[in-house]
């Protein structure tokens, strides 16, 4: 079973996505766990303190390091077998993709700390309390939620029996750099545009040849920077 576990100030941010769709399912067939832990848990005030004004002045709270480093420790080493590995969801970080869901999908046991505000004090990184620190774009979100909600939905999917047709993951977007390919169901015309008559041909060999040049048409067209690492073979796209 894989074990994930998510530290965030807003807890309850993640208390219907878990239990909905190959997720919830994943959770309530066991084949995946997530926990979700409140970062006030663990101030040391009456008021559960976990945030603070910025030394130097400037707009926002920054999160306290005495709080976070203590989450960290304290969840990293909770369970019996091998540490959590820990990643901070920051925009400042290294871009999470496909490749790197495939990697941390290996892994049995994530921690991920949702960062919030104007981020976290400098302090709890300069301490190597993160295994990586990653981003799901350029852009900036007001906390690291759905940026961790994003990343255990793209992880927990390449975990063994979460989906049901393992030949959906061999055949999807970025998976060997390309994108994927049209898909089409009934009903055989609509509003004028029919299904390619190749789809209904029978003919499986055809049907892949297909496929295969318009994974390729499409990755030329929209992420030209797909082929640029790499570049396409010799016959891929002939029909």
């Amino acid at each position: 079973m894989m074990r994930i576990e998510i530290l965030t100030l807003f807890p309850e941010y993640f208390a219907s996505p878990l239990g909905q769709s190959l997720l919830g399912k994943a959770i309530a067939d066991g084949l995946v766990a997530v926990t979700v832990t409140d970062l006030r848990a663990f101030a040391t005030d009456r008021h559960r303190k976990a945030d603070d004004e910025p030394y130097g002045g400037g707009a926002g709270m920054v999160l306290m390091a005495p709080v976070v480093a203590a989450a960290v420790e304290a969840r990293r080493d909770a369970e019996a077998g091998p540490r959590a590995w820990t990643v901070l969801m920051t925009p400042d970080g290294e871009r999470f993709d496909q490749a790197r869901a495939e990697a941390l999908a290996a892994r049995p046991r994530l921690l991920l700390v949702c960062g919030r505000y104007e981020g976290i004090d400098e302090r709890v990184r300069e301490l190597g309390l993160f295994d990586e620190e990653l981003s799901v774009g350029d852009f900036v979100l007001p906390g690291g939620e759905s940026a961790a909600l994003a990343m255990v939905e793209a992880v927990t999917r390449l975990v063994p029996g979460v989906v049901g047709a393992a030949e959906s993951l061999e055949n999807e977007s970025f998976r060997r750099e390309r994108l994927d390919y049209p898909h089409y169901t009934r009903p055989r015309e609509f509003r004028g545009l029919a299904v390619p008559e190749v789809l209904l041909s029978g003919d499986h060999a055809r049907i892949e040849r297909w496929r295969n040049a318009r994974a390729l048409e499409r990755t030329r067209r929209r992420r030209p920077d797909l082929l640029a690492r790499r570049p396409a073979e010799p016959g891929e796209g002939e029909e």
